[in-house]
């Protein structure tokens, strides 16, 4: 039987005429109803420009699309019933006036602990949790997945652009939590005390404000007993979470079959995996990546290819390798949400901003 599933999707709030970030989170929050899925939620997000979707607990392909779908559309009309748009995206594509921060202690004490890095940073992910039997197995599968941490970033890399200008970057979101205390790919973990006593010296050292909050790309379940990987970008559009979600709980499948065979997690050098990250967050996947675990480059579309073939029995065992491939082949004619974005930007930013709206209520 295949796990269990969920995705959590941020979503940016934008003027409907300038398409720059409008903080009306409250307004869209106050008119959406409730969550199309049992047990799922809308809730806001750090700045008062951002809103979060969380579906319930699913266990198969078509639940998991109706629930995605249906909360879009719930957003997306509360939003368009105050004057704004909803976008899927990792970063702002235009500039605005710097965001109110959201109510809440937790979230002034995060804008304190954190300063002018964290001022503006308007950042959304798609985040993929995947149900594991307990902490010390869901530490276990963490060191199995980092290698392929980098290769889930490429393939779900969706912010080109930073407040009007093109950052160079497939990822740019990346880019700015790279700027964080403890960020990036999480370490190798013995056990659960050892990622529990990581975090702890966080906070302590006055850099993470609790224990709920990590900038890893991976990490434990904060309430639930799964693996939580945030590696992509807010999906443009629905097949885009869907992609990352199969991915994902195929990843974690494959790494408790390892588990089980009794095969260690791979060693990778710090270097070279803040390397591969850096790598996947510049070039998505046109271009070169470079192998954590073998330390040179590849290019990214054969990462992914090895992604698959590394999946391949898992996606085979919960009848998800067709969907699987046939969404990577639309990703291979289509690209990555940052192709997409800068090949509507022909037309102009505003363009941008069109073809998202238009992607994130696509279904």
């Amino acid at each position: 039987m295949a796990r269990t599933f969920g995705v959590e999707e941020e979503f940016l709030l934008v003027d409907g005429v300038t398409g720059e970030p409008a903080p009306e989170v409250e307004k869209v929050l106050a008119d959406v109803g409730p969550h199309p899925g049992a047990g799922g939620a809308f809730s806001a997000e750090l700045f008062q420009t951002q809103v979060e979707a969380a579906t319930g607990v699913c266990t198969g392909l078509p639940d998991l699309r109706h629930q995605l779908t249906s909360a879009r559309t719930r957003l997306a009309e509360a939003a368009h019933a105050h004057g704004l748009r909803l976008l899927s995206v990792g970063t702002p594509v235009l500039a605005g006036s710097t965001p109110p921060v959201s109510v809440g202690d937790r979230y002034a004490d995060i804008v304190q602990t954190h300063r002018a890095t964290i001022t503006d940073y308007q950042c959304c992910g798609c985040h993929v949790h995947v149900g594991v039997p307990d902490r010390a197995t869901g530490v276990a599968v963490l060191n199995h997945v980092r290698p392929w941490l980098p290769t889930l970033v490429a393939l779900g890399a969706n912010s080109p652009y930073d407040r009007g200008r093109d950052s160079g970057f497939a990822s740019w979101r990346v880019a700015e939590q790279l700027r964080f205390p403890g960020a990036g790919l999480p370490p190798r973990f013995a056990d659960p005390a050892d990622y529990d006593e990581t975090i702890a010296r966080l906070v302590d050292g006055g850099v993470l404000v609790d224990t709920a909050m990590t900038f890893w790309l991976a990490r434990l379940g904060v309430r639930t007993p799964t693996i939580e990987i945030r590696a992509a970008d807010a999906a443009p559009a629905v097949d885009d979470a869907l992609l990352q979600a199969l991915l994902t709980r195929a990843l974690v499948t494959t790494s408790l079959t390892e588990l089980a065979s009794g095969r260690e997690a791979p060693d990778l050098p710090e270097p070279t995996s803040t390397a591969a990250l850096f790598n996947a967050a510049r070039n998505g996947l046109a271009g070169a990546g470079i192998c954590p675990a073998e330390g040179h480059e590849v290019p990214a579309t054969e990462l992914l290819d090895r992604l698959l073939s590394h999946v391949h029995d898992a996606l085979e065992e919960s009848g998800d390798l067709g969907e699987a491939r046939r969404l990577l082949e639309w990703v291979g004619r289509t690209g990555t949400g940052a192709d997409r974005q800068r090949r509507a930007a022909g037309r102009g930013t505003k363009a941008v901003v069109e073809m998202l709206a238009g992607q994130t209520t696509y279904s």
